[in-house]
């Protein structure tokens, strides 16, 4: 198995999308990204720690390669967005991936540049690159919330 660290507004929605991925075999909602050890949901949206609200899935690199995940991670958020997704407004809610290894850093930094060539979007894309550091586990509340509420997107 292999991991995948994502950052893309809420991470119930980011979650929810991924869940449903052929070869993602788990996901969880977590922080990552700041300077603020063991952050709690209310630290977060304070904006006093610096992480962003991320999904951590885990997926079978035979059944699904890292490249198919990132072009998911583009299309369901708007990468051109800093900090902010819809109404979800602060850092906590910017678009950013946290790569595990040097292939998954090397295919980020190439699907990002393409997407910016390619002509598709007016504006920049923001999306921050940044190594994968300490990931901080939401609290169950806000584990696969959405289907426990039978919430669709």
């Amino acid at each position: 198995m292999e991991k995948a660290t994502f950052g893309a507004g809420c991470f119930w929605h980011v979650e929810e999308a991924f869940r449903q991925v052929k070869g993602v075999k788990s996901t969880s909602v977590g922080y990552m990204g700041g300077h603020f050890p063991n952050p709690s949901y209310l630290d977060v949206c304070a904006r006093i720690t610096g992480h962003a609200e991320v999904v951590q899935l885990e997926f079978d690199s035979q059944e699904i390669g890292y490249q198919q995940l990132l072009e998911i991670f583009w299309e369901i958020h708007d990468p051109t967005s800093y900090h902010r997704q819809g109404a979800d407004r602060g850092e906590q809610y910017r678009s950013v991936i946290f790569y595990h290894n040097l292939e998954q850093e090397s295919l980020a930094r190439k699907s990002k540049q393409k997407l910016n060539i390619s002509g598709k979007y007016e504006k920049e894309i923001v999306t921050e690159i940044k190594p994968a550091g300490e990931y901080y586990l939401a609290d169950e509340y806000h584990q696969q919330y959405l289907e426990k509420k039978k919430i669709k997107r």
